[in-house]
């Protein structure tokens, strides 16, 4: 092959690259650490210090224990006004925070209620976490257009919001190379 026709190849290959998997190429070629979860929590964080820290905010009045057994409750402030609780427990990976998974749902919710679907807390929990960590989150849709999640990239911490159910949507906040090392590959 000449030299153009290796570049024109290249360039095809590269035009055909996502928007997201060129920001994460981006972001994660960056080298750029961010390890900030909320209140002050943090992906690195040891096991025993996001305990002890849970248990000063529970102290504090600012966390109780979720209605599961492995969950951390907190109750957000949500851009809309509506009332929703926030569900939390992280995976730990040597001891260290490397995946949080966050639950949302509105306090008021009832199927009946429109002003309270999935749809429109989505839309709520981009809002309070474009608050929390700038803007910047892009819509990535699946194939067949049937999901939706907005995700944000910061050097090494990934954040996805997605629709988990019909009143509820989940959030994951991920240090994206070591949950890729875990998962044993290069793509997520």
């Amino acid at each position: 092959m000449t030299y153009a026709r290796v570049l024109a190849l290249c360039l095809l290959l590269f035009s055909c690259k996502s928007e997201y998997q060129k920001l994460e190429e981006k972001e994660l070629a960056s080298g750029k650490e961010v390890n900030e979860l909320f209140l002050g929590l943090e992906l690195g964080m040891p096991k025993r210090d996001f305990f002890e820290a849970c248990w000063q905010l529970n102290k504090q009045g600012k966390l109780t224990n979720g209605p599961t057994e492995l969950s951390v409750e907190y109750s957000a402030s949500m851009p809309s006004g509506f009332p929703a609780k926030m569900r939390f427990y992280p995976q730990f990976d040597q001891e260290k925070i490397y995946l949080m998974p966050i639950e949302f749902t509105y306090e008021g919710w009832a199927p009946w209620n429109e002003e309270l679907s999935a749809e429109k807390l989505r839309e709520d929990v981009v809002k309070l976490f474009e608050s929390w960590y700038g803007p910047g989150f892009i819509e990535v849709r699946s194939e067949d257009k049937s999901q939706v999640v907005y995700v944000k990239m910061d050097g090494n911490r990934r954040i996805r919001i997605f629709k988990k159910h019909i009143s509820a949507v989940r959030a994951e906040i991920s240090d994206l190379p070591v949950e890729k090392k875990l998962k044993g590959n290069t793509n997520s």
